[in-house]
């Protein structure tokens, strides 16, 4: 039977379909690994882009496992004297937006408290060559984007490290863009080689879940939004800030505000921002815009985009009187992510003949 290539987005966009409808009738089926680096406040592009869907997944009922990737901040910069910070306000962004321990299977934890998963590394790095790391596309963009002269080991290794974090715990499932779909699938050739070498059923092949959200551009018009582009509005701005930042977005001359994204990609990217928080169509908003031209536009989308995040604000602000709680999130979520990580080496020593006798 052939292998199928989950990499080439059209082959993940139908898996992706057929996942959602089957995780809404049978959530207990999948677990959810996700994640992100501790390099900067989340932005508006990353909620619509993932932490949306996060919570939703949460929602039906899906055991969800985030990992802050603090090792692999270490990768591609050099300064590292803010990560605790950074790991602080990303779950301050997480738990605002609604992500929920209390009430949810939800776990978040950091990279680096979790020994037992890194130690999957060595292993899983057995299993793969020097020229199927240096083909990675995503990693050659990563590369490029820090413009750094010299590149440690880390960052060749990178997806391996990714296929552990993936693959610890279990997960099936992982939200993910486009643009991730090749570390995907080195994770699950990862797994796949790992159960056939050693003859156990040790892990699952997970699958990435696409987003339906199109990339968010910056505000500069032209690019994905980033903060290392400083091109992007984070959550937990205020309302006078995202009106500032939201002036200075790119848009043209014509007067009438229409959604043609391949003609008027600025314009249409600001309506797709205001569409997504009005839960309406982008066309729909263009039409009740009319030839108000760019200040009607960006004042559409100001106001949208207040209105939506005015409550994940407030619960950020007060979530952020009490460092206490969000430590206490943070040590059980430590404390689960390393009771399945044990379980999950223990049953790879076992697969490997490691174990003591």
């Amino acid at each position: 039977m052939e292998k199928i290539n989950y990499s080439t987005f059209e082959v993940a966009r139908q898996k992706s379909r057929e996942l959602e409808t089957d995780i809404a009738i049978n959530p207990s089926k999948y677990r959810v690994l996700t994640g992100d680096r501790p390099t900067g406040n989340l932005h508006i592009g990353h909620y619509f882009g993932s932490l949306r869907n996060r919570v939703n997944i949460q929602r039906l009922g899906v055991e969800t496992y985030i990992v802050i990737a603090d090792y692999q901040v270490l990768t591609d910069r050099d300064a590292f004297d803010r990560i605790a910070e950074y790991v602080y306000e990303l779950v301050l962004d997480y738990l605002a937006c609604g992500l929920d321990p209390e009430t949810h299977a939800t776990h978040i934890f950091p990279h680096s408290y979790v020994p037992e998963l890194n130690q999957l590394l060595l292993p899983f790095l057995t299993l793969v060559s020097n020229a199927e790391l240096e083909r990675n596309p995503t990693i050659k963009e990563e590369i490029s984007a820090a413009g750094q002269k010299t590149v440690n080991a880390g960052m060749y290794v990178y997806p391996v490290h990714q296929a552990a974090d993936i693959l610890f715990c279990r997960s099936n499932i992982v939200p993910v863009g486009k643009d991730q779909l090749p570390h995907i699938e080195l994770t699950r050739t990862i797994a796949r080689r790992f159960n056939t070498k050693y003859g156990a059923a040790t892990f699952r092949e997970p699958f990435g879940l696409l987003s339906d959200t199109p990339m968010i551009l910056g505000l500069d018009g032209n690019q994905k939004m980033s903060k290392s582009r400083h091109n992007a509005i984070a959550i937990k701005a205020t309302a006078d800030e995202t009106q500032r930042m939201i002036r200075t977005a790119k848009t043209d001359a014509e007067r009438l505000i229409t959604y043609d994204p391949d003609r008027r990609p600025e314009v249409a990217n600001l309506l797709r921002l205001a569409a997504l928080c009005l839960d309406t169509a982008p066309e729909r908003v263009a039409d009740e815009i009319g030839d108000g031209g760019a200040k009607k536009l960006k004042d559409v989308v100001t106001d949208a985009l207040n209105a939506h995040f005015a409550p994940i604000r407030r619960r950020r602000a007060e979530l952020e009187t009490d460092k206490t709680y969000i430590r206490n999130v943070l040590e059980r979520g430590i404390a689960r992510a390393r009771s399945v990580a044990e379980q999950t080496l223990n049953d790879v020593r076992r697969a490997m003949n490691m174990e003591l006798r």
